[in-house]
């Protein structure tokens, strides 16, 4: 394939690089020669008009061959007061990822022009934007002196017609995909197509075309000699000195040398759901110029830059022309470019292949390209658009409004309506915005213009109304004030309405479907329901859960087996569909949990109450009997409604406290649950051992099988007793916790297969894809270096290698967990999905982490509204079988043949029965009684379900960081041991065990600090000069502070203690953790002092150094985490 491919490309590409490659040293020599004074004269005569067609579909990437060539634009203000205000990246609210800091931007002077040009002089210096230096409040903002005065032009192609996209889709011209933007670079943004191993990088603001994060977009996908480089093991790797010297990174992250971005974090569930699972873009920047005629102005100029290929002013051939391969075409979907580069083309292609094949067997065959393209339409608009939160930038306002008085005396027709002001969003993956001062409301209008600059301080919530192609920003409107950015609250409330959570009470219609307490159980539901009140019945959960919607129990069999019994809250007895309750369950999807406070899918009577299995009441439930032998086979089981009673409410640490004791008596003292009915404690000590006996085998038997577990890290926030953070802690899951877990995932696997059986199109499932093989490939290249061998054939070897390493790695339990958190970046994020929708695609249908082909989600049907409807779905095959086996009992004539047993919901699934005329109607029958949902309505519930789950996540983890700032804000110094994962003359990526954060530390141009890099041995050296720095020609002339970098100390000074709380006062632990091991800030003796390094500072790879944190935002910017190198001195 690869050389069918190569040999229908034209000679003339090795040509055009020659070409491009005389081009580049011809304008470097007269860039040199040019005097600076007409610096903006050529910046201006470089710059392409939009008004041409072709340009419209010139592609938006060049070779890779040429990304050395390119400049970056700078995206940050210089702060000249010391220590930085904020970061522009992360610690917000999404996605959940670890803190981190914005690309390198000397980088970003390398952005790549490919139809025209953008001057970086227009932008602010970058010297502010370091580690954990600067707020970058003018990220897409421009000096004050440019507000105005923008000339009219046209900074984007305008979309394709809905008419043409779907065309163009159908003909495999286009490509569906979710459109995400890189959080470290918003200039570079990427694309999944399904079915594509590779994401598609939209390099350059116009190629992004005004989408948005989360947007579903039309992508044009460029020729193939235009695709760029990729990164890692088959590609190019450009760090100076990194773990592997491979970009192990995460999304839109990569870690180590100083070509490289920041990182963030993966996360797994129990079922090993990975956040984070996408494809990382590429470094190749690339952006274009817009100038043509506009009916508009805007007074904030957009970002330009000017490609040092010479210039590019309009008419001229640019240096993508060179190539010869530009596919220009325009906005009606009709591609020009050579049939031999389309990635649709026929040509030597077989028909058989779809689009996405084509591409992906493109892929395959050049590993070491990177796929790229642009946006030509937004097909279906992102919620993100109508959740925007961000601080106001009142200086740029004030500075146009100064402009505009001086114009007015020249100019009395001046009105009010073209002043804007800029809103700077804490997302940096969402662009800056434009508010028009006449639609501000009145409070905050009353006090710009009376001076008020702590309006900037207030968080506010906006929607975009508008993005024209005039515009380099969108337009929007304040929707809300939440308050000073530097409170907890206004956080708090920013974080539920940026991720559109439901925070109000239930309505009355709602409440009305419940019935009225004190509530018994019907004896109709007792006549008509096994009854299991017999069983000795209990629950383990946190120790302040209050909704408890699973208990189990366990009885061993005259045969040896053991029959446990899996009790889920029969939350669809109560919740019925079409109803008000239903609706509103729908709508939340799940409940929110947000450390101090749980936001619930269902009201609390139903949650906490009446659907709770609390102990010694009846309670209505769905039981699974499995049958289970000693190998851990399961031999036979029952599933159907029950009565139960549960007897106990354990916690995970009075689980665990049974577990580790080998004797049973006299530990039921004072702080242990009362044991309800006729049960004694000595019932539940045995049941709960035979569970945990039983649950060891299941564990064993399904790694055996070959799943895979990555645990990470948790850090927990201690509150006292007014509910107010005054300490963190790392934790780790105990053995209760995975007791608890094995059987709610043998639950889950056994109802998935069960419905999926039954009703092939209407099973609501959850999958998870393989892991990014891309990823996965220099993840293993980084074990391989540094003698960790590492098979990633499967999920199963993976754990097992990983399991191999940890005991090799045993004395260095932070290299392994920061293994573990590389591990899990090439994983990608679980999600529903409608069996019937994916009916052609079974081999899709499987669960990758847990190494099953089915699997749902059945456990928690109280928080989760997918449970409810799987819930339904189990049901109406319940009574399905009950029917069939009726109808088969009435026709059987012959009584010495048996009845069948269970043939839809048992070990064996009876095919036969289910196809038969009379099993179809049975299933038919039940399928209405229950509402299970056709395939096209599941199919939307569950891409709902997904994108509340996620927003879910996305609360839980801003709320974590949330916390955590602020107790950084309260020690105003952190002092710790950190790790360098990555070395390089600019910067050393670090990562900060006490948080389970990775960091990075920047040191080139630092007054006082002069830094030496050993390219040849990868080694640092940082020392002290007292010399002054001597201006570089053509750079902004300015250094960062010396204590922006460097927490300096004197050897006479008392050595700073790491924490002075005091752990006694903890009275309040998080839900999720109270059962695991637990290890406060302060706890371990031999950290609690961090003494500082001297200078000179010699550091390599994996060395440890002691470092400075400190919170970074709040009142000016978004939260996020600063960190110094912690030095002594005499000299300071």
């Amino acid at each position: 394939m690869r050389a069918a491919v190569e040999a229908s490309m034209p000679e003339r590409f090795d040509d055009g690089e020659k070409e491009k490659k005389k081009k580049r040293r011809s304008n470097r020599r007269s860039k040199q020669n040019l005097p600076s004074s007409l610096a903006s004269e050529v910046n201006e005569a470089q710059r392409v008009s939009l008004e041409s067609p072709g340009i419209l579909g010139t592609p938006t990437h060049t070779a890779a061959s040429l990304s050395s060539s390119v400049k970056h634009v700078n995206v940050c203000s210089p702060n000249e007061q010391g220590l930085s205000t904020a970061s522009n990246v992360a610690f917000i609210s999404m996605p959940p990822m670890h803190i981190n800091d914005l690309v390198e931007p000397d980088d970003l002077q390398n952005m790549q022009v490919h139809s025209a040009g953008v001057d970086s002089k227009l932008f602010s210096d970058p010297t502010g934007c370091r580690g954990s230096s600067g707020i970058n409040r003018n990220r897409d903002s421009v000096p004050c002196s440019q507000i105005g005065h923008c000339a009219q032009k046209s900074y984007f192609s305008p979309h394709w017609s809905l008419e043409a996209v779907e065309k163009a889709l159908e003909k495999g011209d286009l490509f569906k995909a979710l459109f995400h933007v890189n959080a470290h670079n918003r200039v570079e943004a990427y694309c999944r197509i399904d079915g594509v191993p590779i994401d598609v990088l939209i390099g350059g603001i116009p190629a992004q075309n005004r989408a948005v994060e989360g947007d579903i977009v039309a992508v044009k996908i460029d020729p193939l000699p235009l695709w760029t480089k990729m990164k890692g093991p088959n590609g190019t790797c450009n760090n100076n000195a990194t773990l592997g010297g491979c970009n192990l990174n995460t999304e839109d992250n990569e870690l180590g040398g100083n070509n490289c971005k920041g990182k963030g974090k993966g996360k797994v569930e129990s079922d090993y759901e990975s956040a984070h699972g996408r494809s990382c873009p590429d470094q190749n920047k690339e952006d274009a110029d817009q100038n043509s005629t506009s009916y508009r102005s805007y007074p904030f100029a957009e970002k330009r830059i000017v490609s040092e290929e010479g210039t590019t002013s309009r008419g001229s051939t640019n240096h993508l022309d060179i190539v010869g391969m530009v596919n220009h075409d325009s906005s009606d979907g009709h591609d020009c470019s050579p049939d031999c580069f389309k990635i649709n083309s026929c040509g030597g292609w077989s028909d058989v292949f779809n689009a996405a094949e084509k591409m992906c067997s493109l892929v395959n065959s050049f590993p070491s390209k990177r796929p790229t393209g642009r946006v030509v339409a937004v097909i279906e608009k992102s919620l993100r658009r109508d959740g925007i939160v961000g601080h106001l930038n009142v200086k740029q306002w004030g500075s146009f409004r100064d402009t505009s008085k001086k114009d007015a005396k020249r100019n009395k027709n001046s009105v009010s309506d073209d002043e804007y002001i800029q809103l700077i969003p804490t997302d940096p993956k969402l662009p800056n915005m434009l508010l028009a001062v006449r639609k501000l409301p009145k409070c905050i209008k009353t006090r710009l213009k009376s001076g008020d600059v702590k309006v900037e301080m207030d968080l506010v919530a906006a929607q975009i109304d508008d993005w024209v192609e005039e515009s380099p920003f969108p337009e929007a409107h304040i929707l809300h004030v939440f308050g000073r950015g530097g409170e907890v609250q206004p956080q708090l409330d920013a974080i539920l309405f940026q991720n559109a959570i439901c925070s109000s009470e239930f309505s009355p219609e709602a409440l009305s479907c419940l019935p009225c307490v004190p509530w018994e159980v019907p004896l109709k539901e007792i006549q008509s329901r096994k009854d299991l009140r017999n069983l000795c019945i209990f629950t383990i959960d946190p120790s302040t859960a209050t909704d408890l919607d699973d208990a189990l129990s366990i009885e061993k069999l005259p045969n040896g087996n053991y029959r446990v019994g899996i009790h889920i809250a029969d939350a669809s007895y109560f919740v019925l569909p079409d109803t008000a309750l239903d609706s509103e369950a729908q709508l939340r999807s799940t409940s929110v949990y947000m450390l101090q406070k749980k936001l619930p899918m269902l009201p609390a009577l139903l949650s906490e109450n009446i659907g709770s299995l609390s102990p010694g009441v009846n309670r209505l439930a769905v039981s699974m009997l499995l049958d289970i032998n000693l190998a851990g086979d399961v031999v036979e089981r029952w599933i159907g409604r029950t009565v139960i009673q549960s007897c106990c409410k354990l916690s995970y640490e009075h689980a665990q406290d049974i577990i580790d004791r080998a004797l049973v008596s006299d530990i039921f003292d004072d702080g242990y649950p009362k044991v309800h009915g006729h049960f004694k404690w000595p019932d539940v000590i045995k049941s709960l051992k035979s569970l945990y006996e039983i649950s060891n085998v299941l564990k064993i038997k399904r790694f055996s099988d070959g799943a895979l577990r990555l645990e990470n890290p948790k850090v927990a926030v201690l509150f006292d007793e007014n509910g107010v953070p005054y300490d963190s802690m790392l934790c780790e899951r105990k053995e209760s916790n995975f007791l608890v877990e094995e059987y709610m995932l043998l639950a889950n696997r056994t109802v998935a297969e069960v419905i999926c059986r039954a009703y092939p199109d209407g099973a609501l499932l959850r999958r998870h894809p393989e892991p990014n093989m891309r990823k996965l490939k220099e993840f293993m290249a980084f074990c391989q270096k540094h003698g960790l061998e590492l098979d990633t054939s499967s999920s199963g070897q993976l754990h097992w290698s990983l399991e191999q390493i940890k005991e090799k790695l045993k004395g260095d339990r932070v290299l392994y967990e920061i293994l573990i958190s590389y591990a899990t970046k090439p994983m990608q994020l679980a999600s529903y999905f409608c069996s019937g929708d994916l009916r052609d695609s079974e081999h899709e249908w499987g669960h990758y982490a847990l190494a099953v082909p089915f699997y749902t989600h059945f456990t928690s049907p109280l928080r989760r509204y997918p449970d409810i409807v799987v819930h339904r779905t189990l049901l109406a095959t319940i009574e399905a079988e009950e029917l069939y086996m009726k109808h088969w009992k009435a026709l059987q004539v012959d009584k010495e043949v048996g009845m069948p047993k269970r043939c839809f919901t048992g070990i064996s699934f009876d095919k036969n029965a289910a196809e038969s005329m009379e099993g179809r109607e049975a299933l038919s029958f039940a399928a209405v009684k229950h509402s299970v949902p056709c395939t096209e309505i599941l199919t939307d519930i569950a891409a709902y379900c997904n994108e509340r789950k996620l927003a879910s996540r996305n609360v839980k983890d801003a709320c974590d960081k949330l916390y955590i700032w602020f107790l950084l804000r309260k020690k105003e110094v952190l002092l710790s041991e950190a790790r360098i994962l990555g070395l390089g003359p600019r910067f050393m990526s670090i990562y900060i065990q006490k948080l389970a954060i990775e960091r990075r530390i920047y040191y080139d141009d630092v007054e006082g600090l002069n830094v030496e890099w050993l390219e040849t041995t990868s080694t640092l050296v940082l020392s002290m000069c007292t010399n002054r720095r001597a201006f570089r020609r053509g750079s902004p002339n300015k250094w960062r502070a010396f204590e922006e970098v460097v927490l300096l100390t004197c050897p006479h000074d008392l050595r700073v203690s790491m924490d002075n709380s005091n752990p006694s006062d903890a009275v309040n632990l998080d839900d999720s953790i109270s059962a695991m091991d637990v290890e406060p800030i302060s706890s371990d003796t031999s950290d609690t002092e961090i003494a500082p390094a001297v200078f000179p500072l010699t550091v390599h790879l994996l060395s440890t150094i002691p470092v400075a944190l400190h919170a970074v935002g709040g009142d000016d910017g978004p939260l996020d985490i600063g960190v110094r190198l912690y030095m002594s001195s005499y000299f300071g």
